[in-house]
């Protein structure tokens, strides 16, 4: 679908219609009419659609597919808890670097030997959210963390299906057998766990001191419990930390193993960032978030990985708030309206050869990082991704600090690595692979 999308531009302009299933969905393609719909009129493209997988397992309530007053204040009260638990601050990003440790540890013990970066590159992110929302990070060989992120990986394959696609564009599949079912499965496997956590806080909660996001949540709860109309229910937490926990994890590790296939095939983009390193933190400091103002090649390696990957392609269709008036079209209310990251990520004005992997994109002529507005990884406007902060955090740190440790080696020539995604839906899944840890 994504691949028709250019000559459907072509043909008629950067805002169309097509039909998916019986319902008019309009398309947004190319960075002005991104920009002019999802940011200069964000509010009336606000709203999402209950028709993708993931919407109908969170029945209109959490971070990412609530609409309303739900999403407003579930939104507004996870971003204020997420800041007073550190995020953007030092307090993160030391809970990083102190997990990278593990993940450092874990890797030497590999020994050198062949084996399937996945697992490892899931532990970092997902404990760094565990501590924001249950207090505690899990061992690398604790049963409950290895099925948590096995769920992960499960539920992510099946959202990067043909099947998924084609579930949200005829809602009536959801009826029949097929692999949706699995995901609901993993859902109700994953809300156990998420409830086992809850009753737990529940247990030794103290009203003024909270600890993680659950006491914020579990507090907000007891001061609201005679508001029949409170946003703040036991099922809005379920949801909403589902929400925090798979969009802090998957997606951080998703690109990580995508930019560390892409540094195996392009092992002369790997030997700059370490030589980067070297020059400016060495081999004994800790690389730290302030490094990065002085690593322009590293920074644009960084954002090059996630422009090149396009990991999703097209988020989740927004929907209109109210009837809307735009570039001369009358969009009715609840139209559902898809961005189209790929139009803008692979611009190819802003971006010389946008199909080939070049961190050049991001650098001027004197080597120095330079920014782009067309950098849209994490979408645009009200409904961009709220940990973004924290994922650029989380993969500057993992990037420098594996490399600052280990050289990688692939097991086949880097011209025989094939660095085609496996599926291009909803998602861009990295072909599975395996490589070498050698320390330096």
């Amino acid at each position: 679908m994504d691949m028709a999308w250019p000559q459907l531009a072509k043909k008629y302009g950067p805002v169309f219609t097509v039909y998916l299933g019986m319902k008019p969905t309009v398309v947004l393609h190319g960075y002005e009419a991104m920009k002019e719909a999802l940011i200069d009129q964000g509010d009336e493209f606000s709203d999402k659609t209950e028709s993708s997988l993931l919407s109908r397992t969170s029945k209109g309530l959490g971070i990412v597919f609530s609409n309303g007053e739900t999403w407003k204040q579930t939104r507004r009260f996870s971003l204020m808890v997420l800041r007073s638990m550190g995020l953007g601050k030092k307090t993160i990003e030391a809970r990083i670097q102190e997990e990278v440790l593990y993940l450092l540890d874990a890797l030497r013990k590999t020994n050198g030997s062949p084996c399937d970066p996945s697992f490892l590159l899931a532990c970092v992110p997902c404990n760094v959210i565990a501590t924001v929302i249950f207090r505690h990070r899990f061992d690398y060989n604790d049963e409950t963390f290895r099925d948590v992120i096995e769920n992960f990986h499960r539920k992510i394959k099946i959202l990067a299906s043909p099947w998924a696609q084609l579930c949200s564009a005829f809602p009536i599949l959801y009826h029949l057998p097929g692999i949706h079912n699995e995901l609901l499965k993993d859902v109700t496997e994953q809300k156990k766990f998420i409830l086992m956590e809850i009753n737990r806080h529940q247990k030794y909660l103290n009203l003024s001191d909270p600890q993680d996001f659950i006491d914020y949540f579990l507090i907000k709860m007891e001061k609201e419990k005679h508001n029949e109309k409170s946003e703040f229910t036991m099922d809005n937490l379920v949801v909403s930390i589902g929400d925090l926990f798979g969009a802090g994890t998957e997606t951080t590790s998703s690109t990580m193993k995508y930019g560390l296939l892409l540094l195996l095939k392009y092992p002369e983009v790997a030997a700059k960032i370490q030589e980067e390193i070297a020059r400016v933190i060495g081999r004994n400091r800790r690389p730290c978030m302030q490094d990065r103002n002085h690593m322009p090649y590293t920074d644009a390696v960084l954002h090059e990985i996630q422009r090149y990957i396009n990991f999703v392609p097209i988020p989740s269709p927004r929907m209109t708030t109210q009837d809307v008036e735009f570039r001369g079209y009358h969009i009715p209310k609840g139209t559902g309206v898809m961005a189209c990251l790929t139009s803008v990520l692979h611009d190819d004005k802003e971006f010389p050869n946008p199909e080939k992997f070049d961190p050049g994109h991001f650098l001027d002529e004197k080597g120095n990082f330079k920014k782009s507005d067309y950098f849209v990884a994490f979408s645009v406007g009200r409904r961009a991704c709220i940990g973004e902060g924290l994922a650029r955090m989380e993969m500057f740190l993992i990037l420098t600090s594996i490399l600052q440790h280990f050289t990688l080696k692939p097991l086949v020539n880097p011209e025989d690595i094939d660095t085609t995604p496996i599926q291009t839906g909803l998602l861009s899944m990295p072909p599975s692979y395996e490589l070498r840890f050698i320390p330096v």
